[in-house]
């Protein structure tokens, strides 16, 4: 491999401090001569926050897989495309008339705004976990209407209908971090599966679902064992009933949970729905359907948290299926319906008008997931430059993780602490790569792009080699 150091003399003295340029560059060749990442691709950018010079660079336009460091440059576009104070509305209403004595001659609509909020676990945890249907239904009340004599309607139009990127493995989908965007996302579009263990070698009892999603049928092939951790992988596919476990968990254990994505989110929506309304005595005479609503009467209108908060979730916990929602929501709020490949188009067309190279940049998702992502340390790197002079520069910077928080939880908070280090990770199978800021010993700041595919050797030994490479900066 060629290491080309970059030495700037107006930086030099400025960036780094000392012989940190000399000790970072040693500390690189000694990582990169280790057995496990000779045949492995690596690309390194650092350059100067501010500036964007650069100041070392190793294979700066390679293209590479970047896992959940794509998010980057997905909550960098949504901030920069919709605005830090965006925020999702999902909008409650009716068709026909309410009579005099409460009675809706029509249809009650709920009419989708692309929230992925909804219910979420990430957001108003300290409410009962279905708070927005009883909050809906109270302002449904509060209109005057008693009984609805048509249907319950959820309106998805906004999205184009896509049950998943083509390109995310089967081993993924059916997993909670797989969970495909709907047009009505609902408690994070996953469930937990509770399971009874025995013996090692044991089969394991399913002993509940939560929610309870009666329509599923689950093969379990779970077993008990000697492995103290979830080793238990769902497989199925969004809109199908069928799930298959496959894995292991620990043994004799009475209660051990784990989280699978939900098939089908918006029927599980109207389910929940449905039985608040009948809870609050409102009588129905139709049932709930999936349909494109025009000339809805609205009568309550639902608002996510900002954006900012939200992006702030999708880069400190890696939520893929947020990242997903803000790659759809650019092509929603363009042209009226949310579509993945109009969506990545429109992030291909911001970044060209800036100057920026697109042709380093290959997207598939919003999350990273898709192994088939790729992506230049250069870009990503000139990204991160470009957002610190941005109008949403502090929405985006507090987003990232500082060590010892969320994805960066494993980080020593002694090297890095405070806000001195604030980083996007990402990882799967023989990838993990480091994007994002760091404050030098000299208190300058650099922005910097890790990436490392194919390798060989543990995920542990390979991010403490990349947090000792950071803490000679």
């Amino acid at each position: 491999m060629k290491i080309r150091f970059l030495v700037v003399l107006a930086f030099a003295a400025i960036v780094f401090t000392g012989n940190a340029q000399t000790v970072f560059q040693d500390e690189v060749k000694v990582l990169l001569q280790k057995p496990e990442y000779r045949n492995a691709t690596v690309g390194i950018v650092i350059a100067d926050a501010k500036t964007g010079e650069r100041l070392f660079e190793l294979n700066p336009d390679q293209l590479m897989i970047p896992a959940s460091t794509l998010k980057i440059v997905t909550t960098a576009t949504a901030l920069e495309m919709l605005g830090a104070d965006y925020r999702f509305e999902t909008k409650t209403g009716f068709t026909g008339a309410i009579d005099e004595t409460g009675t809706l001659h029509g249809d009650l609509v709920i009419v989708s705004g692309g929230d992925p909020t909804l219910g979420s676990a990430w957001f108003n945890t300290s409410k009962c976990k279905n708070w927005f249907l009883k909050d809906w239904v109270e302002q449904i009340i509060h209109s005057g209407i008693k009984e609805i004599k048509g249907n319950v309607v959820l309106d998805g139009s906004l999205y184009h209908i896509e049950e998943v990127p083509p390109t995310w493995v089967w081993g993924d989908i059916g997993n909670y971090y797989g969970a495909n965007a709907s047009a009505f996302t609902v408690y994070d579009n996953l469930f937990t599966i509770t399971f009874r263990s025995g013996k090692a070698g044991e089969k394991t009892e399913i002993i509940q679902l939560e929610p309870n999603l009666s329509d599923l049928k689950i093969d379990n092939r779970v077993l008990s064992s000697e492995i103290n951790s979830d080793q238990a992988y769902v497989f199925g596919s969004p809109m199908d009933n069928n799930r298959i476990i496959r894995g292991t968990i620990p043994k004799e254990k009475k209660a051990f949970s784990i989280k699978a994505s939900i098939p089908n989110s918006a029927a599980l929506l109207g389910v929940e729905l449905l039985s608040v309304l009948k809870a609050e005595g409102i009588k129905i005479g139709g049932t709930v359907v999936q349909d494109s609503v025009e000339n809805v009467k609205i009568i309550h209108v639902h608002q996510s948290p900002t954006l900012t908060e939200i992006v702030k979730t999708v880069n400190h916990e890696s939520v893929n299926l947020f990242a997903e929602h803000l790659l759809l929501q650019l092509s929603a709020e363009k042209t009226g319906v949310g579509s993945r490949e109009k969506s990545i188009e429109l992030v291909q067309q911001f970044w060209n008008e800036k100057g920026f190279n697109v042709s380093s940049l290959f997207m598939e998702d919003g999350s990273g997931l898709s192994h088939f992502n790729a992506i230049s340390p250069a870009f990503i790197t000139s990204v991160l430059v470009d957002m610190k002079s941005s109008k949403n520069s502090v929405s985006f910077v507090e987003s990232l993780p500082n060590a010892g928080e969320g994805t960066l939880s494993s980080f020593s908070t002694q090297k890095f602490p405070g806000n001195t280090l604030s980083v996007k990770s990402g990882s799967m199978t023989r990838v993990r790569c480091y994007a994002g800021y760091l404050k030098t010993s000299s208190g300058k700041e650099i922005a910097f792009s890790i990436m490392f595919n194919h390798f060989s050797g543990s995920q542990s030994k390979l991010r403490a080699g990349i947090e000792n490479l950071l803490s000679t900066l």
